[in-house]
């Protein structure tokens, strides 16, 4: 989103990675993971030397990124020495793309649902999944499996985390969920969910994509001057 690089005063890296069904996950995951080593090994780049901070940095991403931010963040939070200089500061997981084998109310209510109806995000998660796990596999349902530690390095890392969504987005009860448990886990979360929209709807409103700028550079703006 145009607004986000305009607004917020950060470089940013968007990273391509392999994609389903001829590499499914956590092929995407090792790609991210993999980019944040190249940030390090090209440190003393002088357009980064010049323009970035490495000891701020944040995870973002929307939809399948919001999936894949979160997955690559927990792996972070377990390695961070190995990735310094670089210092993850957060993640920010807009309209984060979940799944799982139990339907949610939105996603029946929503079955038909025109930008993403369920019939897509089943034959999605079909084609993305290793072969031979269902919908309740963590890489889909991260509520599925939760272990009682899973967070603590988050919360040691003192990470700021935002969740975003729209109740037009058949996704929103997963994101919403996600977003309790973060919270009741003990970390810095904020859930930011309006009605109305659909799942990519700053995509089309420009409006609305600038609010969402705002809401980022708020949260990368809090941090960081902590």
């Amino acid at each position: 989103y145009t607004p986000i690089v305009t607004e917020i005063p950060a470089v940013v890296v968007s990273v391509e990675y392999r994609l389903a069904p001829e590499h499914r996950l956590p092929a995407a995951y090792e790609d991210c993971f993999e980019a944040l080593h190249w940030i390090i090994k090209n440190s003393n780049d002088e357009w980064l030397e010049k323009h970035a901070d490495l000891s701020k940095a944040f995870l973002m991403g929307s939809s399948a990124g919001g999936n894949i931010a979160y997955h690559v963040g927990l792996h972070v939070a377990a390695c961070v020495d190995e990735l310094l200089p670089l210092q993850i500061k957060g993640l920010i997981l807009h309209q984060p793309y979940f799944g799982g084998i139990e339907r949610t109310e939105s996603e029946l209510r929503l079955a038909k649902d025109r930008v993403v109806p369920l019939t897509l995000t089943d034959l999605l998660w079909d084609l993305s999944l290793p072969i031979g796990v269902d919908r309740d596999h963590e890489y889909c349902n991260p509520m599925a499996k939760i272990k009682p530690d899973q967070f603590d390095q988050v919360k040691s890392l003192g990470w700021k985390i935002l969740v975003t969504g729209f109740d037009g987005d058949l996704l929103i009860d997963r994101q919403i969920e996600l977003w309790k448990k973060l919270e009741e886990k003990g970390v810095s979360v904020t859930g930011k969910f309006a009605e109305g929209g659909c799942h990519g709807y700053e995509l089309g409103d420009p409006t609305k994509a600038k609010e969402l700028a705002i809401v980022i550079k708020d949260l990368v703006e809090s941090t960081t001057t902590s």
